[in-house]
């Protein structure tokens, strides 16, 4: 897959509304689930107790954390655009992220992105990039919503 090469505002508004592709799919592994609860705290059980979550998790199985899973948004879209030519991005905003169905240990998920709109604000680039975590041979995706980014191009 290629990137898509952003280095200015008018490269961004030149994908207004169009689709930029999608990541390659990365395996969420149970030391990544672990890893993500030592992090942030959260040792809820359904993610890692594994013998326990076997027995009475309706899934049978752990599941990775939410935010585990958009925490992926940096690397898997950074597998779809490299910005260049900038002094620095911003993570602005999240709006509507819903969460659709779990990712069970061991899945594979990538991120399909496009994007929605672009707007100029005083020479700071806002993007508004829609944004899907698929979940390999799944019907519906672990979630959808749109994330906004500040550039600051140079």
């Amino acid at each position: 897959m290629d990137q898509v090469i952003i280095s200015s505002h008018e490269d961004w508004v030149h994908y207004e509304g169009e689709e930029l592709g999608a990541s390659d799919y990365l395996k969420i592994t149970q030391e990544q689930i672990n890893q993500f609860a030592q992090a942030t705290g959260d040792h809820q059980w359904i993610h890692t107790d594994v013998e326990r979550a076997k027995t009475e998790s309706p899934y049978k199985t752990t599941i990775a954390h939410g935010y585990l899973t958009v925490s992926l948004i940096p690397v898997l879209l950074g597998q779809i655009i490299q910005a260049q030519n900038t002094k620095m991005t911003v993570n602005y905003e999240i709006r509507n992220l819903r969460f659709n169905q779990p990712v069970f240990v061991n899945s594979e998920v990538r991120l399909q992105a496009s994007v929605a709109e672009v707007k100029n604000l005083r020479g700071i680039t806002k993007v508004t990039v829609k944004v899907k975590l698929e979940i390999k041979d799944q019907r519906k995706p672990a979630y959808t919503g749109s994330i906004v980014f500040l550039y600051h191009f140079n």
